[in-house]
């Protein structure tokens, strides 16, 4: 795993190597094993490089056999030998071993359909000085960032893999998006392909952007096409996940370091470690973190793994202090980033750096085969909201969803409100109302009037409708999935995992996300993913006859954290200090703000997930864009680092 950075200088500007090195050192934790840079009339490239295959020879910007072609790379490909091969039989000479050299030839043969050729993950910059082009490419589902802008003085493009190296460039404008704020609030992340500023962009997944001096333009080349086949055997799907699962991970196991894997004790992981421990010539290392909290303790379920495989096991059990992460959170997190299972998974990445230097996940299994149990309920309220006429629930169950008193308090099966809400909504509304945090009267309540003015018309909700509509030939459980293709995975969870894991120089990877195994469940019915209230039901059938039926079969645990909690303890000094401040008052109501605070205080209803994006988006605003002391009173240097 890699860090990259570079920009496309204007006429009147010749690319500067001491700028460049600076923007690479602000992401020097993403490859601390080297650095280097190419620049000539036009462009500077920059890499620091994490050796994971080829340490020796594979050190970036590298080039075709003339020059004129140059890349940097972020990412491993998982097919880079099948393609080698069919270079060689072309003509094409490697000078190394690295996939990075593969991805060079393959750009002289086919061009900007690159990508569309790779196995991986990936983030990467080619520089063709023939055509005197820039492109960027990222892969199909986002698992490595890639940042850039049009908008800074001095440049027709920059790019960068993490946010914080865009902002050492002179010209560049860290000016806030209201948008942005009012989505993070919301949704607890900033949705592709909006950045928390308003002159920077994510590269969408499955995009390329190719920037010449005459202009741009933004391609995107893959899309999971979701097309459930009716009729579809179990028995036929199963056969087709081992078998793809079992290569997806095979292939993600090619490294020329200590590689291991992060083992959870859920179903996805544990599928992970077992198809590892059945080709790997030594026993596999596997690191789980458990917690004091018995609450949030999976260990139990990781032992019946590691004692059937014999792994080569580490655990490690915690008490998750905020205050120890909270400066990690807010530093390599570039923008506000509200999943609170980041400070476990911080935990976790830097336990395991300390014995591998490449980890396998079970990441993207819940997006991939419909783990997750708001998809459960989504499809259950769908189904129930055809019993009913649109009138009637626009008229009769919205009011019984407005007057139903809120009972935060009392076990779930006995609120309602929110059940009779989203039955008289849409299921793009119904599920935003899920999704969400803050929402609708709650968020402009708690924005700024300046913010609030800045947004104009602008709402969180209808942008989620909007993501909807284009999924509305969909059945219901495709929909969300599709949405969560372009929302959730890419700006939550896939973020989560990078950024905690590339903290500690560690590299991630995920073979759940193998788009050869999306692809194939895309084209599943939705009751081969959720049958009855069985969710993932034909993945757990795949991998039972490796997995224990403990693991399998009990309820999923979140990685979680006691937030509530720590809001009426450890955390009460902090948030006072750092959220309820005339600082914020650019950002929020100190009113509203302070209002949802002392009910969470007085035990009146549970603001935890409220609280915690307040208090993300301040200590966000205090590292990034004020460079004041950090939410753990320890001063950084300069704005970000």
């Amino acid at each position: 795993m890699c860090g990259i950075a570079g920009y496309l200088a204007q006429d009147q500007f010749a690319p500067d190597p001491a700028l460049l090195r600076r923007m690479c050192d602000r992401i020097a934790h993403r490859g601390p094993d080297a650095y280097g840079q190419f620049c000539d009339d036009w462009v500077a490239l920059g890499h620091r490089r994490l050796s994971i295959i080829d340490v020796s020879g594979g050190d970036q910007p590298l080039g075709n056999e003339d020059g004129s072609i140059q890349i940097v790379f972020n990412g491993e490909i998982y097919n880079y030998l099948e393609l080698r091969a069919e270079l060689v039989a072309k003509g094409h000479r490697f000078s190394t071993r690295s996939d990075t050299e593969v991805i060079v030839h393959l750009y002289e043969e086919v061009g900007e359909r690159v990508p569309e050729y790779l196995n991986g993950m990936f983030a990467l910059a080619i520089w063709d000085k023939r055509r005197k082009e820039l492109f960027l490419a990222r892969d199909r589902f986002g698992k490595k960032p890639l940042y850039y802008s049009l908008a800074i003085p001095g440049t027709r493009l920059a790019f960068a893999s993490e946010l914080k190296a865009l902002t050492v460039l002179p010209g560049f404008e860290p000016q806030v998006d209201p948008v942005s704020v009012a989505d993070f609030l919301s949704l607890s992340y900033v949705p592709d392909p909006a950045t928390i500023y308003k002159n920077a962009l994510k590269l969408p997944a499955g995009h390329t952007l190719t920037v010449s001096l005459s202009g741009e333009k933004l391609r995107k080349y893959w899309e999971l096409r979701f097309s459930p086949e009716p009729g579809r055997s179990v028995e036929d799907a199963v056969e087709q996940i081992r078998t793809l699962g079992a290569d997806a991970v095979q292939r993600r196991m090619i490294s020329d370091v200590p590689l291991g894997a992060f083992l959870s004790g859920g179903v996805d992981s544990s599928a992970v470690v077992a198809w590892m421990a059945k080709c790997a010539p030594d026993r596999v290392k596997t690191f789980s973190i458990g917690f004091t909290n018995k609450q949030f303790d999976e260990l139990e379920y990781a032992r019946m793994v590691v004692e059937r495989y014999r792994t080569d096991h580490r655990e490690q059990v915690v008490t998750p202090s905020v205050h120890e992460m909270l400066d990690t959170l807010a530093r390599h997190y570039d923008e506000p980033f509200g999943d609170s299972s980041a400070i476990p998974t911080l935990y976790l990445a830097r336990m395991t750096r300390q014995h591998v230097t490449v980890a396998l996940s079970g990441d993207g299994a819940d997006e991939v085969f419909g783990g997750y149990r708001r998809y459960y309920f989504g499809a259950l309220e769908e189904r129930l909201r055809q019993k009913f006429p649109a009138w009637f629930r626009r008229t009769v169950i919205a009011g019984a969803g407005r007057y139903y008193p809120k009972f935060d308090y009392l076990p779930q099966v006995f609120r309602a409100k929110t059940l009779l809400s989203n039955l008289a909504a849409e299921i793009g509304d119904a599920y935003f109302t899920s999704m969400s945090t803050f929402r609708d009267e709650g968020l402009a309540g708690v924005l700024s009037p300046d913010l609030r003015g800045e947004m104009g018309a602008y709402s969180p909700r209808e942008s989620f409708r909007a993501r909807f509509q284009r999924f509305r030939h969909l059945p219901p459980l495709e929909q969300m999935q599709a949405v969560d293709f372009e929302t959730y995975l890419p700006g939550d969870i896939l973020v989560k995992a990078d950024r905690a894991t590339m903290a500690y120089s560690l590299e991630s990877r995920s073979p759940w996300l193998d788009y050869r195994i999306a692809e194939l469940a895309a084209k599943l019915p939705s009751e081969l993913k959720i049958c009855g209230q069985n969710r993932k039901y034909v993945l757990k059938q795949a991998v039972r006859p490796d997995v224990p039926a403990a693991a399998i079969d009990r309820p999923k645990m979140g990685f979680s954290v006691p937030l509530a909690q720590w809001f009426r303890s450890s955390l009460v000094d902090t948030f006072e200090k750092h959220v309820l401040c005339e600082e914020m008052e650019a950002y929020l109501s100190l009113g509203e703000a302070r209002r949802i605070w002392k009910e969470h205080q007085a035990g009146l209803a549970n603001h935890d997930r409220k609280l915690w994006n307040l208090l993300m988006l301040a200590s966000w605003d205090a590292v990034h864009r004020k460079g004041r002391e950090t939410v753990s009173g320890e001063v950084l240097a300069g704005a970000a680092s």
